[in-house]
């Protein structure tokens, strides 16, 4: 199942640096490596190791031609944050969790915006970011519901370890 994170993510590397349009967009969709990063994280920690995450989101900061390793560290900072509480958010609802992705999100966004600001890097208008992460959030129950379905990517249970042993 690593394998097919590591695929699926680069597959929506791939999916972004496709040139569907041409001329510049005026929304901004979601962050889906983000998104996938989160719901994986949160559902079966040891499907996304952090080394997976990190190569993963540097090798899009590198695609992206975003400052090479910023947002990475970001990212697994946010989704070691994630797995840490992946054992208490297993005892809890949905929302808990969807709370808890949303968290992450947001600070990743400001610590990207912050990090940016204080080297004076040009950002993105502030309502793009803004619409990015709204939009990020509202498809993380999406995908939680499509790779519990087609992936098997699901909650594991409090009587189970992190490797999905019965305890």
């Amino acid at each position: 199942m690593r394998i097919a994170f590591l695929g699926i993510g680069l597959g929506v590397i791939l999916f972004n640096l496709l040139p569907l349009e041409t001329t510049p967009r005026r929304w901004a969709g979601p962050d889906l490596l983000l998104t996938l990063a989160c719901v994986w994280t949160l559902r079966r920690p040891d499907y996304a190791p952090a080394l997976a995450v990190g190569t993963l989101v540097f090798l899009a900061d590198l695609m992206f031609q975003r400052p090479p390793g910023l947002m990475a560290a970001l990212v697994v900072v946010g989704c070691e944050w994630l797995r840490a509480r992946a054992r208490t958010t297993r005892e809890m609802n949905f929302l808990t969790e969807w709370a808890a992705a949303a968290a992450v999100m947001a600070g990743v966004l400001l610590g990207y915006r912050v990090a940016l600001a204080i080297f004076l890097t040009p950002q993105p208008p502030l309502v793009l970011n803004l619409m990015q992460l709204v939009v990020s959030v509202a498809v993380y129950p999406l995908a939680a519901v499509f790779f519990g379905t087609f992936m098997g990517v699901r909650r594991i249970s409090a009587s189970h370890d992190e490797l999905g042993r019965t305890a």
